[in-house]
């Protein structure tokens, strides 16, 4: 009773109203077990205003507290429900207590709020683990939302997430389009690692718009939907085999085509780097149709009474797929007007025998009486050529006097002949000048004119050389130079001497001499241009100036001028310093343009920036020439882009330029252009054969077809590219093949030898040597022979000569493969392949920069402009001044497809260039082409 006493004691005082008394650790108890916990409290989470309710079960208790933060909670409340164990016969005691928010934010300690559960038993105490009571909340923000992605195919996607802060902390789920994301069933997603979305190998149907789900106890969170893209980079297609060639006769092209189709790109992934079109030029070789001969002349008569004539189908014959000659190749007729005897002899033929042996003897009688007159004829001709001979002028070549353009050699004088030079004076050996020109002797009358022309006065100051008949010095050698007192009768007179053509009777000598025609100093073409713009082309030279629309102020027009020096070069080349290009000048000087203007010029180096430094020059007003900028150099002043045959200028001011260019290497090659002329010459027996080799630019081939139709020569031979390499090694020109015994050459003149430096530094004059061929007899009309070209050590071409010498019979080849436009001032928009509507679209895509870098970088960049980029970038419209390069460039060109190409890969994800079709190209392409009559 005592104890129980105690212990109702100690229970009365618990309950008072003092909730501050602590409980004893221990009551005295009968004896038995201690408290054992079957349920424990649990950390508890306060939703919005919601108490919550903590729970403890124990066995044997006699009572059971809760103690909240080192304080007993009030056993008003408490709930206690009390039970008895079946299987141990033991008590069992459950009670009950709600936390409030208000309880859990009033309270402020270095913990969080908790609540421990204390059972007591007969035998003594036991306490339960702490439970946690917090309040339950979760954030609206998101730490971190997913961020878009593109990412191509078979690549890593990971996708951050970070949830709101909460508590308790927020359960992370991905969505895919707004459907859950089952990582145990797709092995290529994890979800696993610190929130985050990882998808190893992307393929096409992971694009799609993904959204991290963040959710507790209280709320649930959508963060920002972050779209991924998977895109599939296109890949070219295999080449289509080559179409077959535009123009069934002559020069065309022929094209092969490609698709992005392997793979196509998908989701905007990059379309193929590239042309889709090829091009290249095909030759389809002309038929011919056959034609026959004359017929032969009558076969004797035969045993049949018959004889026959034939005809060949060779006039020309037949090829490249032409029609065979119609009708009979050969044809029989009686011979006897159809009378024959019994054995078929002809009635003729029946005489007796002394009628036979006088016809015998008349027959041996002509045939001695020819055979005299013919030895009669060869001596008087051979007195006749050795009588000619005493004349004072060794003549190396037999063309020289029969009209080919060869040279030769005054020797040393033959004394006692008054027709000589002077016989007392003896030649100054020591310095060499040889003299050019074809001398045409008609008849022995113009021999005698010769004789009394100033050909053979005394040349007193003269300085000859006596030379090697073996290698014969060029046709354009240079120039005699004269000293002291000249003659008023002396050949030549000087530089503005010139010989005229005139008939025998008029008693005129009738020389002509090539290098004394009259020779144009420049070439020149003009045009009046406005605000529009427009075109200025110099035909067949390779030289173009285009103005760009808006580059002359409005309301405002200019006379501008190009012209070309085709005299002696101003530029004189300083040490190795080779000129490139020829001299060209635009203007007017003082005229100023608002945008640059692109000069197009011509060159023949072989471009290689490892071999060449390629200089810009301009003449200064003082006449002296000034570097510009090198072409490999960085400058935002101009803008030099270097094509094979070409160099296309962009200037702010007009003037006079030239492009040289400084070997750095023996590889430095220049591209020489070799072409053969051929005319008859005044004798009716020879033929003159003279090639060139010039510089490749066409104004510089211009300036020979010129002499040449001068002259009456007719090219007998596509021209050809000869590299000539800047290693010292000399020119050597020879003809091969002549035909034994249809034609003939001098012996030691069929191979003639040209210095290097008359090759290398060859722009101020056209090289050329010429050869004369002689016929046996004057039936043969047909000349094949090959020249060949070639330096020592380096490259070689052969020009195959295949040509009727009768000009009726001859196949004429154009002078120029590509004839530029019969206008060459084009103003507005017909100057310009890329109509204005389309350029303008261009430029407002291209102008404004791109954060995917799809600005007018990259417009240069896929027309292959690469370099010297900074330069583009102080104009105000970049993309304006690289279409005006682009239109300087492709002048020429067949269509559009290089810029639509380009537009194609650039435009697939700009908006602006949808509407830009590859029709609306064409159709541009279309016009241009009819209205300069491409």
């Amino acid at each position: 009773l005592a104890g129980r006493k105690l212990c109702s004691d100690v229970l009365f005082d618990f309950t008072g109203t003092d909730n501050s008394e602590v409980l004893p650790e221990s009551i005295p108890s009968a004896p038995g077990t201690l408290p054992h916990f079957i349920e424990e409290p649990d950390d508890a989470y306060i939703i919005k205003s919601n108490p919550i309710a903590l729970r403890c079960k124990a066995r044997p208790a006699m009572q059971i507290f809760f103690k909240c933060n080192g304080e007993w909670v009030h056993q008003n409340e408490h709930v206690s429900e009390e039970s008895l164990d079946e299987s141990s016969g033991l008590k069992v005691r459950e009670v009950f207590i709600n936390v409030t928010r208000q309880q859990v934010e009033d309270f402020h300690g270095p913990e969080d709020y908790w609540c421990q559960c204390v059972a007591w038993s007969h035998l003594g105490t036991s306490k339960s683990r702490k439970a946690s009571v917090r309040i339950a909340y979760l954030r609206k923000n998101f730490e971190q939302d997913p961020q878009g992605r593109e990412v191509p195919i078979e690549g890593m996607i990971v996708l951050h997430c970070r949830p709101p802060e909460g508590v308790p902390a927020a359960e992370v789920e991905w969505l895919k389009n707004e459907e859950p994301i089952d990582s145990e069933q797709d092995e290529n997603i994890d979800t696993r690692a610190d929130h985050n979305l990882i998808i190893r190998q992307a393929r096409l149907s992971d694009s799609g718009n993904y959204t991290c789900m963040a959710a507790n106890i209280v709320a649930k969170r959508r963060s920002l939907s972050a779209t991924v893209v998977v895109y599939v980079n296109g890949g070219w297609s295999s080449w289509t085999e080559w179409s077959a060639c535009n123009v069934r006769c002559g020069r065309g092209w022929q094209k092969r085509s490609r698709t992005c189709t392997n793979p196509a790109p998908l989701n905007g992934g990059a379309f193929c780097e590239g042309m889709s079109v090829q091009k290249i030029t095909c030759t389809s070789l002309c038929p011919v149709d056959g034609s026959w001969e004359v017929w032969s002349e009558w076969s004797v008569c035969s045993p049949e009474c018959e004889h026959l004539r034939i005809r060949e189908c060779t006039a020309p014959a037949p090829r490249n797929g032409g029609k065979f000659c119609e009708g009979l190749s050969q044809e029989s007729e009686n011979c006897t007007d159809g009378l024959c005897i019994l054995d078929k002899k002809p009635l003729h033929e029946i005489k007796p025998q002394s009628i036979e042996s006088a016809s015998d003897i008349a027959l041996y009688s002509g045939l001695g009486a020819a055979v005299v007159a013919v030895a009669v004829l060869v001596i008087g001709v051979t007195l006749y050529r050795r009588s000619q001979s005493d004349y004072g002028v060794d003549v190396i070549d037999s063309s020289a006097l029969t009209g080919g353009f060869q040279t030769f050699n005054f020797k040393t004088v033959r004394q006692g002949n008054s027709l000589l030079l002077n016989s007392a004076m003896q030649p100054d050996l020591t310095v060499s000048r040889t003299y050019s020109g074809p001398i045409c002797l008609q008849d022995p009358l113009d021999k005698e004119l010769m004789t009394e022309s100033s050909l053979f006065n005394p040349l007193s100051d003269i300085k000859v050389k006596v030379q090697s008949s073996f290698m014969v010095s060029l046709g354009v050698s240079e120039r005699a130079e004269y000293h002291g007192k000249n003659h008023s009768r002396t050949f030549p007179h000087g530089n503005n001497h010139s010989f005229s053509t005139m008939h025998p009777r008029n008693k005129m000598p009738y020389i002509q001499n090539l290098s004394s025609l009259p020779t144009r100093t420049e070439l020149r073409t003009t045009g009046v241009f406005g605000h529009l713009g427009g075109r200025l082309v110099m035909p067949n030279t390779g030289v173009s100036l285009l103005i760009p629309h808006g580059a002359i102020p409005e309301e405002n027009s200019w006379e501008i001028y190009m012209s070309i020096n085709q005299g002696e070069p101003s530029l004189q080349s300083d040490g190795s310093e080779v000129l490139l290009s020829p001299e060209v000048t635009c203007g007017p000087p003082d005229m100023i343009v608002t945008t640059p203007f692109a000069l197009t010029i011509p060159h023949c180096a072989d471009v290689s920036s490892e071999h060449w430094n390629i200089h810009l020059k301009k003449r200064t007003q003082q006449g002296k020439w000034e570097e510009v900028m090198s072409v490999e150099d960085e400058s935002t002043s101009c803008y030099c882009l270097l094509d094979p045959f070409a160099c296309h200028v962009l200037l702010d001011s007009f003037g006079t330029y030239a492009l040289t260019g400084e070997p750095i290497t023996d590889c430095a090659v220049k591209q020489l252009k070799v072409a053969v002329f051929g005319c008859m010459s005044c004798n009716s027996l020879d033929y003159n054969l003279r090639v060139y080799c010039v510089d490749n630019t066409p104004c510089a081939f211009q300036e020979v077809v010129s002499d040449e139709r001068h002259q009456g020569g007719q090219l007998l031979e596509e021209p050809k590219l000869l590299h000539f390499k800047g290693n010292t090694f000399s020119l050597q020109i020879s003809v091969l093949d002549i035909p034994p015994f249809l034609w003939r050459i001098k012996p030691f003149t069929a191979c003639q030898e040209v210095p290097f430096s008359r090759v290398w530094c060859s722009n101020r004059q056209p090289l050329h040597c010429a050869f004369s061929l002689e016929r046996y007899t004057p039936t043969t009309t047909q000349l094949s022979c090959k020249i060949c070209i070639r330096q020592l050590k380096g490259h070689e071409q052969i020009l195959q000569v295949q040509t009727s010498i009768l000009e009726s019979e001859r196949e004429a080849i154009t002078f120029f493969a590509q004839e530029d436009s019969t206008f060459p001032a084009q103003t507005g928009p017909k100057a310009f392949k890329i109509p204005y509507s389309i350029r303008q679209r261009i430029c407002a895509t291209f102008d404004t920069p791109n954060a995917k870098g799809k600005d007018w970088q990259m417009l240069a960049q896929k027309n292959s402009i690469n370099r010297n980029l900074s330069y583009f970038a102080t104009q105000s419209s970049p993309s304006a001044v690289i279409l005006n390069l682009w239109e300087a460039r492709h002048q020429h060109d067949g269509d559009l497809d290089s810029l639509a190409c380009a537009l194609e890969e650039i435009g697939r994800t700009h908006t602006k260039l949808s509407n830009i079709s590859e029709s609306q190209l064409d159709e541009a392409d279309f016009n241009y082409s009819r209205q300069n009559g491409l």
